[in-house]
């Protein structure tokens, strides 16, 4: 049986965001793991504008056809004003059928774990058919990261989340899995 597919979404767009390096924690340690194929998924990338307002077929295209390669999904969420991004939410609404039936999990930060906006992203991948795990690595802005108010910020997960995020990898993947069938 090949491996499966395993994208690793950065939810933010700004400048300065913190997201590529959660991300490239998480694809480090899932390729350490050698249980599947990790990817890091930028939106940023794909430049998609605000659904509805400007032609973005093209965009549109490029994005359902990498969601649509992928099997599951682990989304880096950072919390802004109590939910996710709006580049998040933006690149969510862009695709329908390639998110239906995969599995995600979240691997949030933010001033309480972000794990608010972990809630709120919940709701809308239950609504594109998107099977969420229950592990949940929370990273907090005030002992994950060093200097946070400065474009200098550096990333340092405490150890205890390398449990967190390896059981959510394993569900992600015994879901990512069992979900294939139905695809």
């Amino acid at each position: 049986m090949s491996k499966l597919n395993i994208g690793i979404i950065l939810g933010s767009t700004r400048q300065g965001r913190l997201s590529p390096q959660v991300g490239e924690w998480v694809k480090s340690i899932g390729d350490q793991r050698e249980d599947a194929n990790y990817e890091i998924v930028d939106i940023a990338d794909y430049k998609l504008p605000l659904l509805g307002e400007a032609d973005a077929s093209e965009q549109a295209a490029a994005w359902n056809i990498k969601l649509a390669s992928l099997d599951g999904f682990v989304f880096i969420v950072q919390e802004y004003n109590h939910s996710i991004s709006a580049s998040l939410k933006n690149a969510l609404d862009y695709a329908r059928d390639a998110w239906n039936n995969k599995a995600a999990g979240i691997v949030s930060y933010g001033s309480v774990g972000g794990a608010r906006a972990a809630e709120h992203l919940r709701g809308i991948l239950g609504e594109l058919s998107v099977a969420d795990v229950r592990v949940h690595p929370a990273l907090s802005l005030f002992t994950d990261f060093e200097n946070i108010s400065t474009p200098d910020a550096v990333f340092k997960p405490a150890d205890l989340h390398l449990t967190n995020l390896n059981g959510m990898l394993d569900q992600v993947l015994a879901w990512s899995g069992a979900l294939k069938t139905l695809r």
